[in-house]
């Protein structure tokens, strides 16, 4: 396993993270620990979740799940730098969402008691909250860092500005703010190279990547599909974009054949390829998905591939298509 530094600070993080949205809504809580478990022989040490994963069945299942996986002992919790997530609406109450200094500490208190633990890592901001000030946000994230409970602050789907501004907020307070951004980034989606990732980068923030394979579509999705083998890919945003991007994919997978690599490997090699990337999120639903994914990093595109990638999906301002506005 590689290892890097998170943003500015002395963290050392998996070029991996684990992501864990599937954990209980489509992997059962068995297989989730057997995953996980897995993963730390790997030496992927970076775990991400959020409070409100596992929706499907109850909201916060996931941390309960990573709670039961670490209760099970051997330094599992020790091993691990753990990222969850703040902002979503866990009921219908009006001040059980959003980032008010109630919320952000309440919602800390119960994460740390699903997943059974004295810290988090990395207290992500799942959104930007524009009714909420930084000097309130910043007042309770200061407050659980004082108290041991939270050791870094993230953020995740912000705008470049939202991180121009948190950082000088905090920075006014004498307070070490941000320290990663996660966001969308793949072929497809490109939109973050214009002013998310020179934002973080410039501010020395880690940036991890959600959705490397935009929901599948760059694992293959056509030759699965004609397999009758596709899952992930056979719905969501995959499906939407097949809509319009058919023929570039039909292109992508055909110059993965002549590669002789599998699409997701590149998909992901192309991700980790690019600057200001700290650790793609993957989310593994199999032993097989997860070993894959690993066996990614000793991939190095050639140049020549590289801009191949570039002209079959360009970036904005190149012919790329324009940002996403539900991204914001």
């Amino acid at each position: 396993m590689e290892y890097t530094t998170l943003g500015r600070t002395a963290l050392r993080v998996s070029r991996l993270c684990l992501g864990t949205l599937n954990f209980g809504p489509r992997v059962d809580p068995d297989d989730s620990h057997a995953l996980m478990d897995r993963a730390l022989d790997l030496g992927i040490n970076l775990f991400d979740t959020a409070n409100n994963y596992g929706w499907q069945v109850r909201r916060g299942y996931t941390e309960e799940i990573l709670g039961s996986w670490f209760a099970t002992g051997g330094g599992r919790r020790e091993k691990v730098v753990l990222a969850t997530k703040v902002f979503s609406e866990m009921d219908p109450w009006p001040n059980n969402g959003g980032l008010s200094a109630r919320h952000i500490i309440a919602a800390c208190e119960d994460s740390l008691r699903r997943m059974r633990t004295d810290w988090i890592d990395v207290y992500q901001m799942h959104h930007v909250d524009r009714t909420a000030s930084w000097d309130e946000v910043w007042q309770a994230m200061e407050s659980l860092t004082a108290q041991g409970k939270i050791r870094y602050v993230g953020s995740s789907n912000f705008a470049g500005w939202h991180l121009s501004a948190a950082q000088e907020a905090a920075a006014r307070r004498g307070f070490l703010g941000l320290v990663s951004e996660q966001c969308v980034y793949n072929l497809v989606t490109r939109h973050v190279e214009m002013e998310v990732i020179p934002a973080a980068r410039a501010y020395g923030l880690g940036v991890l990547v959600w959705s490397p394979l935009h929901g599948g579509l760059l694992g293959g999705a056509l030759r699965k599909q004609r397999a009758g083998t596709a899952v992930k890919s056979a719905q969501g945003r995959a499906v939407e974009a097949l809509k319009t991007l058919r023929a570039e994919v039909q292109k992508y997978e055909e110059l993965c054949a002549d590669l002789g690599e599998d699409p997701a490997r590149v998909g992901l090699a192309w991700v980790l390829s690019r600057p200001g990337v700290t650790a793609p999120v993957i989310g593994p639903r199999t032993f097989e998905h997860l070993e894959a994914a690993a066996g990614t990093l000793d991939l190095r595109l050639p140049d020549t591939t590289l801009t191949q990638l570039d002209e079959l999906f360009p970036p904005i301002g190149n012919g790329g298509p324009a940002p996403e506005a539900w991204c914001w």
